[in-house]
C-alpha cells in the first residue's frame, strides 16, 4: 500500500474543469492528486516568420510554476531574465507533445500557444501539465471549426501522459512528490492514442534492467488509457462557440 492508500497501479483522483477562463478560446483547470495547472490555449492568426507561406500552422507552449505553488516559494523566472533549463526542458516537451498529435494543415496558417501555469505542484506537473493542454487545445480547434475558420478538427487523437517509477523495488504509477523523491527510477511517458510520442526515463541511483523498463512501460500504457478515455469523454460536448 502506497503512502496515500493507492495501489501500485492506481492514478490519483483526476479532473478536468474546462472553460475555466473566459479570455482564451480553450482554457482547463487539470487536477492530478494535489497537482493542480492551468492550461489556456491562445490563437494568433499568424504563424512564426520563418513558416509564413507555407499554409501550415504551428503549436508550441510555454510552463511556469507559480511563487506559491510548492511550500517553498518558487522564484519568478522573469527576475533572472529567461527560463530555467528545467522550464526550457518542460516546455519544449509539452510543444513536441501536442504537435504529435495536430495535422498543421488542416490548422492552417495560425499559431497555438499553450500556457500550462502550475497552482500547486506535488509531482508529475508536466504530465499533468500535457493532459490539460490537450483538452484546451481541443476546446480552442473546436471553436475554430465552429467559426468555420478551418473545415476539419486538426487534432488526430489524444494526447496524455503519466509519470511511472521504482519506488522500494515496486514499480508504481502516477508518483505524486513524496514518492518522486525517494524513486530508485523515475520516468515520465508521452503517448499518442496508442503509440509513444517520448518517454524519459533515469535512474537515480542502481541501474535498472529491460524487464523493470518493460514493467514501467506496462503500467504507463495503463494509465494513459485511462487518461485518455477521460479527456475523450471531457471533450464529448462541443464547447460553447465564442
Amino acid at each position: 500500500m502506497r503512502p496515500d492508500g493507492r495501489q501500485p497501479d492506481d492514478l490519483r483522483p483526476v479532473s478536468f474543469e474546462r472553460d475555466y477562463t473566459d479570455a482564451a478560446l480553450g482554457s482547463t483547470l487539470v487536477r492530478f492528486g494535489r497537482t493542480t495547472v492551468l492550461c489556456t490555449a491562445s490563437v494568433d492568426e499568424d504563424v512564426p516568420r520563418w513558416m509564413r507561406g507555407r499554409g501550415t500552422g504551428w503549436v508550441t507552449a510555454e510552463y511556469s510554476m507559480l511563487p506559491g505553488a510548492s511550500e517553498e516559494r518558487i522564484r519568478r523566472e522573469v527576475k533572472d531574465g529567461k527560463p530555467s533549463g528545467r522550464t526550457q526542458e518542460i516546455q519544449r516537451l509539452i510543444g513536441r507533445s501536442l504537435r504529435a498529435v495536430c495535422d498543421m494543415g488542416a490548422l492552417g496558417e495560425r499559431a497555438v500557444t499553450v500556457d500550462c501555469d502550475v497552482l500547486q505542484a506535488d509531482g508529475g506537473t508536466r504530465t499533468a501539465s500535457i493532459c490539460g493542454a490537450w483538452v484546451s487545445l481541443h476546446d480552442a480547434c473546436t471553436r475554430l471549426v465552429q467559426r468555420g475558420a478551418v473545415a476539419t478538427h486538426p487534432l488526430t487523437t489524444t494526447c496524455a501522459a503519466i509519470s511511472v517509477g521504482i519506488v522500494d523495488g515496486t514499480p508504481v504509477l502516477d508518483l505524486p512528490y513524496v514518492e518522486d523523491s525517494t524513486a530508485e527510477v523515475d520516468m515520465n511517458v508521452v503517448m499518442a492514442g496508442d503509440r509513444l510520442v517520448e518517454v524519459q526515463g533515469t535512474a537515480e541511483g542502481v541501474p535498472f534492467d529491460r524487464a523493470g523498463l518493460d514493467a514501467l512501460l506496462d503500467l504507463a500504457e495503463k494509465g494513459i488509457g485511462e487518461l485518455s478515455a477521460l479527456q475523450r469523454a471531457t471533450v464529448a460536448e462541443a464547447p460553447a462557440p465564442r
